[in-house]
């Protein structure tokens, strides 16, 4: 586990621990079931809503050129949202599809907005999750100019052991950046 998340992890722990936190957070919060296939989001809707996978599969990807390009993907714990769109209130430039079947917590961007200004753990929660997030960004840019395909398959099953049970293959070969004949050879070689 990373630095931030494992600090992430502990605050809330703790924070949970505060009944009034607590019970403002799930007064705010509704856990929702959403099939495989769902969206989300869907590009040009504005990100009015943060999503968190209690259990399931998300890939966040654009439409370009009649082209989906996948960009990321989200599992159990992980955070889904469009933070350009929540931020600016401007239409998303990416959509989140569901992969399996999954058990996501909602709540609304301006309920989550109000909670952090109430409970300041809430804030630095928000904090070290935005570090965590700009740091994924930074070595996702690095893996991509700098790392072989083999590299960035390797990776990618580093960070997600899982993905090439709950993936198609034809996502995380979009998410590489590579064809899926490349990523078959990749694997085949192993």
């Amino acid at each position: 586990m990373k630095y931030q998340e494992a600090i992430i992890e502990e605050l809330l722990t703790t924070a949970f621990q505060d009944e009034t936190l607590r019970n403002a957070y799930y007064e705010a919060a509704q856990e929702k079931m959403f099939k495989k296939g769902d969206l989300l989001l869907e590009q040009g809707q504005i990100c009015r809503y943060c999503y968190t996978l209690l259990s399931g599969a998300v890939r966040g990807f654009y439409l370009k050129d009649g082209r989906e390009i996948t960009t990321s993907f989200c599992f159990a714990s992980d955070v889904v949202m469009s933070l350009e769109s929540a931020t600016r209130l401007t239409p998303s430039p990416e959509s989140f599809e569901v992969l399996e079947d999954s058990l996501v917590e909602v709540v609304s961007v301006e309920k989550l907005t109000q909670l952090r200004a109430q409970f300041p753990v809430l804030e630095k929660v928000w904090t070290l999750s935005m570090e965590a997030y700009a740091i994924w960004l930074e070595e996702r840019l690095a893996s991509l100019q700098f790392a072989t395909a083999k590299e960035r398959y390797e990776l990618l099953l580093e960070r997600y052991p899982q993905i090439v049970r709950n993936v198609q293959l034809s996502h995380i070969a979009s998410y590489l950046g590579i064809t899926l004949e490349t990523l078959s050879r990749i694997r085949a070689k192993g």
